[in-house]
C-alpha cells in the first residue's frame, strides 16, 4: 500500500533489539528506506552496531543530545553524504532515577529541566536541523505514551514531560506545515524495553494494560513500526499534528 523506496531517514533512540526505535527501523528498511542510525555512547555501541549493520545503514554515529555538538555532527554527516533528509524518528526520553521514581512535587528544578531537555527540547533541535534538509517536505516522528494524557501510577515526572512533547508536536506541525514538513507522535501501549525498566512496578503496568485493553494483549515493536512506516510515507501526506495510539485500544479503557 505504501513504499519508502528512495527515502532517507534518521533514527535516534535504538538501545538494543527490543527498542521501539528498532522495530520502527526494521519497518522503514523493509519498506525501502535508507537509514542513518545513532548510538548513545561507546557503552551502547556494541549493542547497536550489529543492528545498524543488519539494516545496511551507511551512516552510524554517536549521539548523546546532552553532549555539545554531537547532534549537530550527525546532521552534518547526513548533509555531506546525502544532502537531504526525508524523515526523522525521535525515540529518546530520560529522567534521573530519583525523579523518575519519586513524586513529581519532589522533582528538583535541575531534574525537571534535564528530563525536558533530553525528552522534548532535543526533538525541537532535531526539527531545526532537519528543516534545511527537507526542502521538498518531510516527516518528523516522536514517541509518546498515554501517561501524557492520564495520570498513570508510577509514570511520575515522565507524564508532564510527555504532555509537553505532545504539545510540541501540535505547534511544530503548525509552524512547519507550510514547508510540507509533517509532525506526528506515536503513543504505543506499554512495551518491555530497557527504558521502561526504570519505571517502578512496570510489570504491574504491563499486566493492567493486557487486562483492560479491548484486545487483551500487549503491542509489539514491529506493530508500532508498521504504523510509523505509514506515517513517514507519502500515503500519510495529509496527516500532521496527530497523536497516533498503537496500544491494542488501551487508551479507551486505561
Amino acid at each position: 500500500m505504501f513504499s519508502l523506496s528512495g527515502k532517507k531517514g534518521l533514527i535516534v533512540g535504538i538501545a538494543n533489539e527490543h527498542s521501539l526505535a528498532y522495530g520502527c527501523a526494521r519497518a522503514f528498511r523493509t519498506a525501502g528506506a535508507d537509514l542513518a542510525i545513532t548510538h548513545l555512547n561507546a557503552k551502547a555501541e556494541p549493542y547497536v552496531r550489529p543492528l545498524a549493520e543488519g539494516l545496511e545503514s551507511p551512516i552510524f554515529e554517536p549521539c548523546d543530545v546532552t553532549v555539545d555538538g554531537e547532534l549537530e555532527a550527525v546532521f552534518d554527516k547526513i548533509a555531506d553524504k546525502w544532502g537531504r533528509l526525508d524523515f526523522v524518528l525521535h525515540s529518546i526520553a530520560y529522567a534521573k532515577k530519583e525523579d523518575l521514581q519519586g513524586r513529581i512535587i519532589d522533582c528538583s528544578a535541575d531534574g525537571f529541566a534535564f528530563a525536558m531537555g533530553v525528552s522534548v527540547h532535543s526533538f525541537l533541535r532535531m526539527a531545526k536541523l532537519a528543516e534545511p534538509l527537507m526542502e521538498g517536505g518531510g516527516s518528523l516522528l516522536a514517541m509518546s505514551y498515554y501517561g501524557a494524557e492520564k495520570a498513570i501510577p508510577h509514570y511520575n515526572i515522565m507524564g508532564p514531560v510527555k504532555a509537553a512533547l505532545e504539545a510540541a508536536v501540535r505547534y511544530m506541525s503548525l509552524e512547519l506545515g507550510e514547508k510540507q514538513i509533517r509532525v506526528n507522535a506515536l503513543s504505543p501501549g506499554p512495551v518491555k524495553t530497557r527504558a521502561a525498566s526504570g519505571i517502578s512496578d512496570f510489570s504491574e503496568l504491563l499486566q493492567h494494560a493486557e487486562e483492560v485493553s479491548p484486545e487483551h494483549r500487549l503491542v509489539t515493536p514491529d506493530e508500532v513500526g508498521t504504523y510509523a512506516a505509514f506515517l513517514v510515507s507519502d500515503a500519510a501526506r495529509s496527516v500532521t499534528g496527530n497523536i497516533a495510539y498503537v496500544d491494542a485500544g488501551y487508551h479507551v479503557t486505561g
